[in-house]
């Protein structure tokens, strides 16, 4: 499954409510903070609820030598 990577890019100070909650569910607090989250029909439509706010880049994982 493919990853992507979403960093919050600007401020959800004055946006709407559901906004503030989408990007809490995405487990996004801070202007410039990266998660990694499994490309999912759900992460997609909370991606383009705030699509204006966040910047998205796919996200390979690097395979560790064990």
């Amino acid at each position: 499954m493919e990853t992507l990577k979403i960093t919050l890019k600007r401020s959800f100070i004055g946006r709407p409510e559901k906004h503030k909650r989408v990007l809490k569910s995405l487990g996004l607090k801070k202007i410039n903070q990266s998660v990694i989250h499994n490309d999912t029909r759900s992460v997609r439509g909370m991606i383009q609820k705030v699509s204006h706010m966040i910047e998205i880049t796919p996200f390979k994982k690097s395979k560790s030598k064990k």
